[in-house]
Order: structure tokens, then sequence, then C-alpha cells
């Protein structure tokens, strides 16, 4: 019979002896690719940026997923007014200096065309520039002639444009923002998310007396079904009742909406203004931080009563009454309001610079 004996205990290794590292062949592979992946992180220079509002957002590039289709996405703007087609504008010019992949969807008036025929013709100079520079996709719709009830029918119209972001159905998801924000982040991650049909965040500004969803930011799954019952609505309801966008939404969506974070996606330029910050922070022991805040939000919303939009100058009496106080030597809320202002208003100046006669300039 053949005996088989076990073989001989190895012992322990000897790295001189030996000239063999004591690491097993698998661990040193680890530690060359994590060793590899932090080098390409230092020298392509992926390291955290402080982005303040003042200063022009760096370029960086958007989400790298080698397998996303961005033509199935779309950020959407509406525009009824010079005003309010140079936000939009300038909304498309951010989201491209900001590196955004998904396209980018323009509608407004067919009253409005793209044949410049004066220097002074500032709509048509603006709907090219979206599309020549920014590579937006422009929509001409018919909007309903309403009833020549002044403020009332631009609310009407704007409401009904709105609702057409559910038209769209080339897309599976848009994004609506109204137009008068700051962006300081694109929003690409947002296209990602698990599906709901409707996506939106809570109106935080409005607690603890009104808890209802926010129309500011709509992420959405285009439906023509959806579509017409929205713009039905807005002649059954609006009309007769008075509701606005915001309360049609909140009742076909308030209870079954996504509710997306309002600290990255809703803060307000008069939240810097505000003595009480629990309702925007969610608590009541965590301290505000005006800085954080800002790096933290992928864009700011101008919502500022009394104060008027940031196009429109205001009185200088209300500003000496209402903008924020330094307290102490403490001048980071100040200092974050004015530079948020400031920085608006600097780039409605510069958004048309290859027609100067086309500039976006201040309401006085």
């Amino acid at each position: 019979m053949v005996r088989f004996s076990p073989p001989p205990y190895p012992g322990k290794v000897n790295a001189r002896t030996t000239g063999r590292s004591v690491l097993p062949r698998r661990s040193r592979l680890l530690y060359i690719t994590l060793a590899a992946l932090v080098g390409y992180l230092w020298l392509t220079g992926h390291t955290p940026t402080t982005l303040l509002p003042h200063r022009a957002p760096q370029h960086t590039p958007s989400l790298r997923y080698k397998n996303i289709d961005w033509s199935r996405y779309a950020y959407f703007q509406y525009a009824t007014s010079t005003a309010y087609l140079c936000n939009a504008v300038m909304l498309f010019e951010a989201l491209d200096r900001l590196g955004s992949k998904a396209d980018r969807v323009l509608v407004y008036p067919d009253q409005w065309d793209t044949q410049i025929e004066s220097p002074t013709d500032r709509d048509s100079q603006l709907l090219v520039k979206a599309r020549d520079w920014y590579k937006v996709k422009l929509v001409p719709v018919d909007i309903p002639v309403t009833h020549d009830r002044g403020q009332e029918d631009e609310e009407l119209k704007a409401t009904f444009t709105k609702f057409m972001a559910w038209g769209q159905s080339r897309y599976e998801r848009v994004l609506h923002l109204d137009s008068d924000v700051t962006v300081l982040q694109h929003l690409d991650n947002l296209f990602l998310l698990p599906r709901s049909h409707v996506a939106m965040m809570r109106a935080h500004w409005d607690l603890p007396g009104k808890k209802h969803l926010s129309s500011r930011l709509i992420l959405l799954e285009p439906s023509e079904g959806e579509s017409e019952r929205l713009t039905t609505s807005v002649h059954d309801d609006l009309q007769q009742a008075g509701d606005d966008d915001e309360a049609i939404l909140n009742r076909f969506y308030g209870d079954s909406a996504m509710v997306l974070p309002h600290q990255a996606y809703g803060l307000l330029s008069s939240e810097f203004r505000r003595e009480d910050h629990q309702h925007y922070i969610g608590n009541s022991f965590d301290a505000w931080d005006p800085e954080r805040a800002l790096q933290e939000a992928s864009l700011v919303h101008f919502l500022d009563e009394p104060f008027p939009k940031p196009w429109v100058m205001w009185p200088h009496n209300l500003y000496a009454e209402k903008h924020p106080h330094c307290k102490a030597e403490d001048c980071g809320n100040k200092d974050a309001w004015v530079s948020l202002y400031a920085d608006f208003r600097k780039r409605r100046k510069v958004s048309s610079h290859a027609h100067p006669s086309s500039t976006c300039e201040l309401i006085r």
C-alpha cells in the first residue's frame, strides 16, 4: 500500500531571503489600483471646491455615466414676456457653463420669431442666442387668448405654458425650473432618481401654517393625457376659482408626488433675512450657517417680499430698512444676500453681450 505523507509545514516566509513581497498577489493588485485612482483624481483636479454665488461657477464635467442617453431628458423653460425670456436665457447659460448633459427646451408664443429685423428686436435676438449659443430647442406655441384682465391674464398664460412641460412626450423625464433663480450646480442627477410621475419639494417657507408642495421645481414624466388634463384645468379652475398653477398641482399630486429635499433645491434669497431658520433646517437645534447653506444648495430662488425680483431696482429706503444687517462682527447673511443680487444683475447685464442692444437691462 502506498502511503501519502502530508506536505511539510512551510513555516515563516522571510522576505529578505526569498526576495518576494510578503503581501499576497491580490492585495498588491488592490493597493496598486487604489494608488492609481488617487493619482488620477489629483492630476485631474477632482478636489472639493468652494462655490460662492458671486463667483463665476467653475466648469466641471457632468456625471460620467457612459451608458446614459441624455437625449431622453430635458430642462424645460417657458417665456411669455421679454423679462422672463431673458431669465430663461440666463438659466440655459448657467446649465451650459456648469456642464449639464440633458437637452434644453424653451416654449414661447408663436408671435415671436427668430428673424432679427432691427437692433432693438430684443426677443428675436435672445431666441437666436439661446438656440445658437446654448443648444436650446425652440418650441413656438399658440397660447390661448385671454380676457384683458391685466395681471390675472399674465398669470393664466404662464400657468398654461408651464403645463406644456407634460406635453414634451419625446422625453422620458423633464425638469421644469422657475426662471427667477441662480443656478449653482447643474441638476442632471435628478433625472436618475427612481421613477415617479411627479417629484416636487415642500414649500418650507409657508410652514407651519400651510403644508403644500412648491411648483418652483418640478421633475415630471411627460404624458399627453396629463398635459390635456392640466391645461383643461386652467380654464375650468383658474378663471373661476382664482387658483394658480401651484394650487392646481397640489390638487393633482399633493398626495402622490415624490418629495425632494428643499435644502438642496429650495433655498430662498429671503432665508438670509430671516431670524428663525428651523423650517429650512428641519429642526430647532442645528445652527444656521449661510456659507454652508450656499455650498449645499444647487440653486437659489428669488422670493423676497417686500423686495421685487432682482431685475427690478428697489427704492433706496426699502433697502436701508429691510436688507440683512450684521450682528456684532458677523456679516455672513448680509454678504450672501448682497452677493446673490449683485451676481444676478451682473449676469443679466452681460447675458446678451454678442448683441449690445439686446442686453437684458434692469427695469428701473
